[in-house]
């Protein structure tokens, strides 16, 4: 009798324990996803979730082979894709570029610092939101994300907690919002340089590029990624530019904004660091004014202002640095050569320049030999840039573009996912005949951003609903 009172007690308090247990895992579920929580734990989630995939399945191994042949027959324009503004139409015509002397130094004022702590990947968003406010727009960087990246379409999810799934935001998805929903005028062009961020400046025109440099990733390791760069000022004696940096620290001091700030503001860097990092993304660059200060702006752009120039230089850099390079730099200059390419809607000649990029990139050691514990290899470049699928997909080599796609989903960490990875994939389905495939990519295209309009409106020539 004793011994089954005793083991009646121990189901007893087993049975209390695992409840009390279950209840402990439910509140602090329910705890975890109370924003305040959430925002502060949820990188740390995601950085431990990262740091187990790489480890199996290392990103930088994921290799992309070239099939180098063409399935179909290729298609003569870039019609039905992600932006209408490919081969923007110039307002006024563009001017011959008259030299005058700039000023020894310049540093804008009147700024409004914004950070991307506490948001997932807000690096454009951020400094979108510098620029628009410099020119008197009040919205704010979630007004910027809502319209460009408003990520996952689940109700369920708290507006931050949607935004994790869109690693990146495009220039023409920055230049169509300033445009669209900012009330101000926006452009972007390829094959900057560095005077003509000085001349632009000078001009009272700050400017965004787009960069590349190797940071401490969630993973914990050192990778190549992109990161936007609002430049606001120069200094000719120690040659370096001014620029808001919306990620100082990786943000370490994310609950401190105060400290935040006082690290983001007005950094300096030397001219010769901007170009190397400026070009992992062919020297692009975007420029914010208003309608009322056009006029200025095409003056100050010089023959930046026409497209097809500014295309055109940015082609013939790249064309020289294939030569005068090695290694990753070699293998940037190449892409670039890819892109620049297919701003001319060169196609042809874009799939080749590709091809050759990807033929150096399994070359590339996976570590930096002079830093063995940074990762050379820079596998999220078609993250950021989508010419490859361009150029693959309009020489009708529509297996290329699926593997390409399905590489580069590889490289990524879900829940986080490249919403124009579906849309060209499922574009290259449809063309292979293979149209549940495509409907179904298409389909996630839209739910991983509600506001695709390229994926919207393919959907609705196929007759199909989100």
């Amino acid at each position: 009798m004793l011994i089954e009172t005793r083991r009646k007690l121990k189901r007893k308090r087993t049975s209390c324990l695992l409840i009390g247990i279950g209840i402990l895992i439910v509140l602090s579920i329910g705890v975890y996803f109370l924003p305040p929580v959430h925002s502060r734990l949820a990188w740390r989630l995601e950085a431990l979730t990262s740091q187990i995939k790489f480890f199996f399945n290392p990103p930088e191994d994921v290799v992309f082979v070239p099939g180098q042949q063409t399935t179909g027959t290729p298609l003569p324009a870039a019609t039905g894709t992600p932006t209408a503004t490919l081969l923007p139409d110039l307002p006024t015509a563009a001017p011959t570029l008259t030299p005058t002397p700039l000023p020894d130094a310049v540093k804008l004022t009147g700024i409004t610092y914004s950070s991307q702590c506490n948001r997932w990947n807000y690096c454009g968003a951020a400094n979108l939101t510098m620029a628009l406010n410099y020119w008197g727009w009040s919205g704010n960087r979630d007004d910027v994300a809502t319209g460009v990246k408003p990520g996952e379409n689940d109700p369920n999810k708290d507006f931050i907690s949607r935004g994790e799934t869109d690693v990146n935001i495009m220039p023409y998805e920055m230049v169509d919002f300033a445009n669209a929903q900012a009330g101000l005028r926006a452009l972007y062009r390829y094959g900057g340089d560095v005077d003509l961020l000085k001349r632009m400046v000078a001009a009272d025109f700050p400017v965004l590029i787009e960069k590349g440099y190797y940071q401490r990733d969630t993973s914990g390791r050192i990778s190549w990624m992109g990161h936007y760069s609002f430049v606001t000022g120069y200094d000719e004696a120690q040659q370096v530019f001014v620029w808001q940096d919306s990620f100082p620290d990786a943000c370490d001091d994310r609950d401190d904004p105060a400290e935040v700030e006082r690290k983001g503001r007005d950094n300096l860097i030397a001219y010769d660091d901007v170009l190397d990092a400026w070009r992992g993304f062919d020297y692009v660059f975007i420029v914010i004014y208003p309608a009322d200060r056009e006029a200025e702006v095409m003056q100050a752009l010089g023959p930046w202002a026409d497209w097809n120039w500014a295309a055109q230089r940015a082609l013939d850099t790249a064309r020289a640095e294939t030569a005068a390079t090695t290694g990753v730099e070699q293998f940037f200059a190449w892409f670039n050569l890819g892109t620049s390419h297919v701003a001319l809607q060169q196609y042809a000649d874009a799939a080749s320049a590709y091809d050759q990029a990807y033929t150096i990139y399994p070359t590339l050691p996976n570590d930096d030999p002079q830093n063995p514990k940074t990762i050379l290899r820079p596998y999220r470049i078609t993250w950021y840039q989508t010419g490859p699928f361009w150029a693959y997909f309009y020489t009708g080599r529509y297996p290329d573009v699926i593997n390409l796609a399905d590489s580069n989903l590889e490289t990524i960490t879900p829940p986080k996912t490249l919403e124009e990875s579906f849309y060209w994939r499922a574009l290259a389905e449809y063309a292979l005949g293979q149209y549940d495939a495509a409907y179904e990519d298409m389909r996630k295209a839209v739910y991983y951003n509600k506001n695709f309009q390229a994926a919207l409106a393919k959907m609705q020539e196929w007759g199909i609903s989100p």
